[in-house]
């Protein structure tokens, strides 16, 4: 197989065309929750910090540590919204659709990791007691 005919198996694998668009998605995602972040938390926040401090530009000699710890600041306050957007109220509405799991009728051999019937004695792969 040439080069050729591989790269192009390799491009047409379904995990790169996946990885591409959730690339693609996660970009235009992240302009949202940056969007929401500049309009709405952030206002919020200049409730809570004084105006007139510039802790952004913050120097320690050469080193600018008030532009790393407004990064810092930022990414702790996206992750939050993300996190609550995401995961608390997303989640919320996923969990009304999951069916709730059966209860299994097979148990695990603890000798050999094979599955038995739940009122099995002796496993029938390895004849060890359960």
């Amino acid at each position: 197989m040439s080069i050729k005919d591989e790269f192009k198996a390799f491009i047409m694998k379904g995990n790169v065309i996946d990885l591409a668009v959730a690339v693609v998605v996660g970009g235009a995602f992240g302009k949202i929750i940056t969007a929401f972040v500049d309009g709405i938390v952030m206002p919020m926040v200049t409730y809570v910090l004084p105006a007139n401090i510039k802790w952004e530009e913050w120097v320690l000699g050469k080193f600018r540590v008030g532009a790393v710890l407004g990064a810092t600041v930022n990414f702790l306050i996206i992750a939050l919204v993300i996190f609550l957007v995401l995961i608390k109220l997303l989640g919320k509405f996923t969990k009304k659709n999951e069916v709730p799991l059966v209860a299994s009728n097979t148990k695990e051999c603890p000798a050999c990791l094979e599955q038995v019937p739940l009122k099995a004695t002796r496993c029938k792969h390895c004849t060890s007691q359960v």
